[in-house]
């Protein structure tokens, strides 16, 4: 089998060493090609190149964000049975992803795992969602996570490291920025064929569980969404100190309930829906920032992507 190990020399939990370990076991099974990212879109570009010489697997190592981008790229003309199949291992500082999928957190564990799947011949289909004409992974959201991951962005461009405190600094940041209490936010959610609803602070959009981790805590703001169902949607249309923390306790809770209460919006295994704005608001997808839109249409493609399991 053909493989091309994409490498992202940035990513968080990986040394060199660690990185030439994993390359030279999956060697010995396969007929390898690695390739390193020097920029944002790289692994993108490589994986769509991976494409075009019909390779049989393109296998990440890195982030959430590297992932998505070999995703994107295997997947730039739609999703096809003749395209290569993506595995991961992980290398950043949360993994939603691969641990969304079973995948220990620990890389060379990651690899043992991978390697077995690989004698076994065990993969899996998955659907994927899609944000406008970017394909995401796990999630994706408009208004205010996006701007916490948009914070998170401009402090590692400055040289600070991913850490999970770090995301928490910036979300109290972004929270009391606006006085700790929003009454009404700025989106507006378009079902097909439902009444339009008002005045969203933020809808997180999952394509999966978890939303993400908190350490080794899963995030829950959706627990019943699945890689073999629709999109799933937690919306807020108040975010005061008290009702938020009450519903981040249940995200964090091991009961699997959803947040509730009357200022939740809330969507369900849904094919398609449109979050817009008067203004431009922020944009994420799998924790990559993607710039402030006005409207933004998702939507839920089943069995999307090959996935080695």
């Amino acid at each position: 089998m053909r493989a091309l190990l994409v490498v992202n020399p940035k990513a968080t939990t990986t040394s060199e060493r660690t990185r030439d370990v994993l390359a030279h076991a999956l060697a010995s099974d396969l007929k390898l090609d690695v390739a390193t990212t020097t920029h944002r879109g790289h692994a993108a570009e490589l994986a769509r190149d991976a494409v075009s010489d019909n390779i049989d697997l393109v296998i990440a190592l890195g982030g959430d964000g590297t992932v998505n981008e070999v995703a994107n790229g295997v997947l730039a003309e739609g999703p096809s049975p003749d395209l290569p199949a993506v595995a991961v291992v992980p290398g950043g500082s949360t993994n939603v992803f691969a641990r969304a999928l079973g995948m220990p957190n620990d890389p060379v564990e990651a690899t043992g795992v991978l390697l077995d799947a690989l004698r076994t011949r065990r993969d899996r289909e998955i659907g994927l969602g899609m944000a406008g004409d970017r394909w995401f992974l796990f999630c994706a959201g408009l208004g205010f996570d996006a701007d916490v991951v948009g914070r998170v962005e401009e402090h590692r461009a400055k040289g600070r490291k991913s850490t999970h405190g770090l995301y928490v600094r910036s979300a109290l940041h972004r929270f009391y920025r606006s006085g700790g209490t929003r009454r009404s936010g700025p989106l507006t959610l378009d079902v097909p064929g439902q009444e339009p609803v008002e005045g969203l602070c933020l809808g997180i959009v999952q394509n999966t569980n978890p939303w993400t981790f908190l350490g080794n805590r899963p995030v829950n703001a959706c627990p019943d969404a699945s890689f073999d169902r629709g999109l799933d949607l937690f919306g807020l249309t108040r975010m005061s100190t008290l009702p938020t923390l009450r519903h981040l306790s249940r995200m964090l809770g091991s009961s699997g309930n959803a947040p509730h209460g009357r200022h939740v919006v809330s969507l369900h295994d849904c094919a398609t829906f449109t979050l817009g704005a008067e203004e431009a608001v922020s944009l994420q997808v799998d924790g990559d920032h993607l710039g402030e839109h006005r409207s933004v249409t998702f939507r839920g493609v089943p069995r999307a992507l090959r996935v080695i399991v």
